[in-house]
């Protein structure tokens, strides 16, 4: 690639991740080559998850050197590996093509990390996950569609800006600059400037709204979807999973002795690895999984940043629960490193996860440049029929929606009086799972009671004053993705099913299905608990249920377990209040302190062999993620009423009073 144009490179290879394993794995030894001219869109891969690009344990390295060893090491077929150790790298590919929605999943930068680090210069797919897509510029790794691979395995060379067209002017600038952090560097030595936005005064929508808000000097007033801005940040947070990396990044392009901007806006949790090491498969890593810890801990003293590191190897809980509970305000623009921070979204806050470069640089410059977002409005009516939660409401949106890319890269805004029927935990799932849409983020008005939930956690604060910070849409506001009224009385219990991708059939939260139409599946596991689904009003569900079993003369029977987990110390104090942990004791789930665990393969409620089925109520089904079984998702109440039958059932009042199972 010359500075200004991109073409093959002699004796580099171009890798197609086919539907067809046997295809893939005769790519990496050099027995087949393939050309676009062999092949149609359909035969390539969908929905690729980052966590087959980097599963749980390979992030455990954060030198992307070491990652790009075990690229795409979560392509698991018939219990093997289809890429062994350094296949990717070794194999001297600069190309990578997929099919469509490359990278959902979570926010993990190593993702894009461990192909650019093996060589690959261009990745090609008919889409990109929003968050993997901004990873990918800001490392320096361009992006196309396959009729541009087609020009280019015929010998041409393609300008730059065929890459950069379609997007902003800042977003331009950083693809041309190779990249976010090289392009911060050349905006503070003032090579480059990013203009004014030229939008006038408009109605502008949620979205629009809170980044006009968030401009620096200079940039206008107004604001509309595809600008170029340069934002501040008003609250963000890493984890022990990803804040190794954001320091390895800021040490090695400010150097050791590096400043954060604004290190009380930020925060460190020690959440996702919490349990790691009891999980068989994760033990073998615990000197990684320790160093990472360590790391953290002299960031977090080094920095002044918020500090949630575990004490006496008890989390506070899971950031973003912890975050909707003590510092996210209405009207904030968040920004963290985890796929999950749009759950601040039910807040008021504009909120979207980003990966290590990104969040590296506003760490130390405190703000941030996008292209603001498209938006897509979903106006909900009615309210939800008993045994439905919003879960399903998520599951039915993931089930149309997102699966005919209406909310890809959009952000998500609810408002409409079935929200405000909901509760604020309840709107918190909703936000929460915007990533699984392959949406950018979320946001939803609030109200008084969405002030006061907040304000009861909050000593000090008044709703009075969080009032002030609320921000409302402008009448007659535009939503490029449009306005869908959906009436939760019409929603039913869902499922999203496992899917089969040893047969090109993606695991994937969209497989949604109601329950009658799935048949009898027997559980082996059952798992309530993650940022989706660790809250209060979750756990008075699960409570809800076993009450109900208990009155029957049921428990949890033999052969099934049934874990849940706490999303805050705050949530698992209310569970001790409600007299909730001796019920759970009395019928028979094991119940687990704060934290992330089973979501990421990490925890108690992971599956350890493959013919084992777990129902659960986290927010994605990946294969490989929460262990080698089959899972399917679930609300709450589903989980706890399968966990007591032993297969997937849809919870009803009186279910169990005359059940003989």
């Amino acid at each position: 690639m010359s500075d200004r144009s991109f073409a093959l490179s002699p004796g580099k290879r171009v890798l197609y991740l086919t539907k067809d394993p046997e295809k893939i794995r005769q790519q990496l030894t050099g027995s087949l080559t393939l050309r676009m001219s062999d092949l149609s869109p359909d035969d390539l891969l969908d929905d690729i998850n980052t966590d087959a690009m980097t599963p749980a344990w390979v992030c455990f390295d954060y030198d992307p050197a070491d990652i790009a060893k075990n690229a795409y090491a979560g392509l698991v077929i018939a219990g093997d590996r289809l890429f062994p150790a350094h296949a990717l790298k070794d194999a001297g590919f600069e190309v990578i093509v997929a099919g469509a929605q490359k990278g959902v999943g979570s926010s993990r930068e190593t993702a894009a990390q461990c192909e650019v680090f093996s060589g690959s210069k261009l990745a090609i797919a008919s889409s990109f996950a929003p968050i993997h897509a901004r990873n990918n510029i800001n490392i320096g790794q361009l992006m196309g569609d396959h009729a541009m691979l087609r020009r280019l395995e015929a010998g041409e060379s393609i300008a730059l800006s065929e890459f950069t067209q379609g997007h902003d002017a800042i977003t331009g600038l950083i693809i041309e600059s190779g990249g976010l952090l090289p392009f911060c560097a050349r905006l503070a030595k003032g090579e480059i400037k990013v203009p004014p936005t030229g939008s006038g005064k408009r109605p502008m929508n949620l979205t629009e709204k809170i980044l006009a808000a968030k401009l620096l000097p200079g940039q206008g007033e107004y604001v509309k979807p595809g600008d170029a801005i340069l934002a501040k940040v008003d609250a963000g947070y890493s984890h022990e999973f990803t804040t190794a990396q954001v320091d390895f990044f800021l040490s090695e392009e400010y150097g050791a002795d590096y400043k954060l901007q604004n290190p009380a806006k930020f925060a460190v949790f020690e959440d996702h690895l919490i349990y790691a090491t009891g999980v068989a498969s994760m033990a073998k890593y615990a000197d990684k999984i320790e160093k990472l810890r360590d790391v953290q801990r002299a960031f977090a003293a080094r920095t002044g940043v918020r500090n949630y590191n575990a004490v006496d190897g008890v989390s506070p809980g899971i950031c973003h629960q912890v975050a909707r509970e003590q510092f996210l305000d209405p009207g904030d623009f968040v920004q963290a490193t985890d796929s999950h921070t749009c759950m601040g979204g039910a807040s008021g806050a504009l909120s979207w996860g980003v990966g290590a470069t990104e969040y590296a640089a506003l760490l130390f410059w405190g703000f941030t440049p996008i292209a603001v977002p498209e938006s897509i409005r979903f106006e909900l009516t009615g309210t939800l029929r008993p045994g439905v939660a919003a879960k399903d409401v998520m599951l039915h949106i993931l089930a149309t929606f997102a699966k005919r890319e209406d909310t890809l890269n959009r952000v998500m805004e609810f408002g409409g009086e079935g929200l405000f029927a909901l509760s604020p935990d309840e709107r918190a799932t909703l936000a929460n799972m915007a990533t699984e849409c392959s949406a950018r983020g979320s946001v939803m008005e609030v109200d008084e009671t969405m002030l006061r939930w907040i304000a009861e956690r909050r000593p000090g604060v008044s709703i009075d004053d969080l009032r002030k910070k609320v921000v409302t849409p402008d009448p007659g506001a535009h939503h490029d993705g449009g306005v869908h009224q959906i009436d939760l009385s019409a929603i039913a219990p869902m499922v999203a099913t496992p899917g089969d991708p040893d047969h090109g059939i993606a695991s994937d939260p969209k497989n949604g299905a109601l329950i009658d139409e799935i048949g009898h599946v027997k559980i082996d596991i059952a798992y309530g608990g993650s940022c989706t689904a660790g809250k209060r009003d979750d756990i008075d569900m699960y409570a809800r249920v076993m009450a109900e079993a208990e009155r029957a003369g049921k428990r949890i029977p033999d052969g099934v377990h049934f874990y849940i987990q706490f999303g805050s110390q705050e949530v698992e104090a209310y569970a001790k209040q409600q007299g909730y942990t001796e019920l759970f004791q009395r019928t028979g789930v094991e119940m687990i302190k704060p934290g992330c665990g089973a979501c990421i393969g990490c925890g108690p409620g992971v599956s350890e062999r493959s013919d084992q089925v777990t129902v659960s109520a986290i927010n994605r089904n990946y294969k490989g993620r929460s262990g080698p079984g089959r899972l399917y998702l679930a609300s709450p109440l589903t989980v706890a009423a399968s966990a007591v039958i032993g297969e997937i059932v849809e919870y009803k009042d009186g279910m169990f009073a005359g059940d003989k199972r």
